[in-house]
């Protein structure tokens, strides 16, 4: 049995520098947390993505430790004006699960008449 436990939070009381975070607790059970955008829908599209990234990285052997040191050692040595997310790196160690989620939350925003541009802004202008 899995349980996903997904809610948006401030953009502050994340645990580092991000739109979007996962974790397990305990044994099959899932917390998802976005930041809150004032938009319902666009929240949705963020933990839509970070569900399907966090299925397909533990499917897939790829610890949550190493994808939150990459991002945070990413965001470390952001350079200003890169508004790139750590999952779009060539090196990031779950490019592959992050590319295919951020195809199904276009699709998921496309159908929620989500403007990609406007989302995109208010997600970088956090």
């Amino acid at each position: 049995m899995i349980k996903i436990f997904a809610r948006t939070i401030p953009h502050s009381c994340h645990r580092f520098e991000t739109c979007g975070d996962y974790w397990e607790e305990g044994y099959a059970d899932r917390e998802v947390r976005a930041s809150e955008l004032g938009d319902e829908d666009m929240e949705f599209c963020i933990l839509i993505h970070e569900m399907i990234e966090q299925h397909l990285c533990l499917k897939r052997g790829i610890p949550e430790e190493t994808i939150k040191s990459f991002d945070e050692e990413f965001e470390r040595n952001r350079v200003e004006g890169n508004t790139d997310e750590p999952g779009h790196s060539l090196n990031a160690p779950y490019r592959r699960e992050h590319v295919f989620s951020e195809k199904i939350e276009m699709q998921i925003a496309e159908e929620l008449g989500v403007n990609w541009q406007e989302y995109t802004d208010r997600v970088n202008a956090l």
